[in-house]
């Protein structure tokens, strides 16, 4: 099983869009700094997610929150129903 994860930071006015196989390793991989873009906006948490059976089905899926149209779907339904 492969998840989709967008991730929001606590204190900054940012988000991040990635995928892995083990969500809970990831979040304290980014929350503990392992990765460059992260590490400047600590801490995380994730407010969306979409499970997939393979990773080409969610590598899609991630490439697609990324892309001009994701990110406006993001914003519509995601970012806008946190606030």
């Amino acid at each position: 099983m492969y998840i989709v994860y967008i991730l929001k930071s606590h204190n900054f006015p940012k988000s991040y869009v990635g995928m892995t196989d083990n969500l809970e390793r990831r979040l304290n991989q980014h929350n503990q700094g392992y990765h460059f873009y992260t590490k400047r906006y600590l801490p995380w948490s994730v407010i969306y997610k979409e499970e997939y059976n393979t990773r080409i089905e969610s590598r899609v899926r991630e490439k697609y929150f990324k892309s001009a149209s994701g990110r406006r779907f993001l914003k519509k339904e995601v970012f806008d129903k946190i606030k």
